[in-house]
């Protein structure tokens, strides 16, 4: 079960919950008694384990080293152009002549 945590308004009061996805949000601070609550949404932590990740791996400080990578060529535009409807037929009817 995930846990939230909760921020009381009126009272300052901040403390974690555990709640099931289907409950309801709290509204109620158990310090002052106010209907006062809300959620504090916080970042979420990501620890990268397991063997296809390095302890190295990480965002660069400076950003982006790399020069962007040049686009490649389409497969279309690498192969020979299509001939056309007139040559195809010129070359039928020079065979039917």
């Amino acid at each position: 079960m995930p846990v939230y945590v909760y921020h009381c308004e009126e009272c300052g009061f901040q403390f974690e919950q555990q709640q099931k996805f289907s409950d309801k949000p709290l509204k109620r601070c158990p310090e002052c008694n106010k209907d006062s609550l809300h959620k504090v949404y916080t970042p979420v932590g990501v620890i990268y384990k397991g063997s296809g990740f390095y302890s190295t791996d990480h965002r660069s400080s400076s950003g982006a080293n790399f020069p962007a990578k040049p686009k490649k060529e389409d497969k279309a535009e690498s192969k020979e152009p299509v001939k056309s409807e007139t040559e195809k037929t010129a070359k039928v009817k020079e065979k039917v002549d």
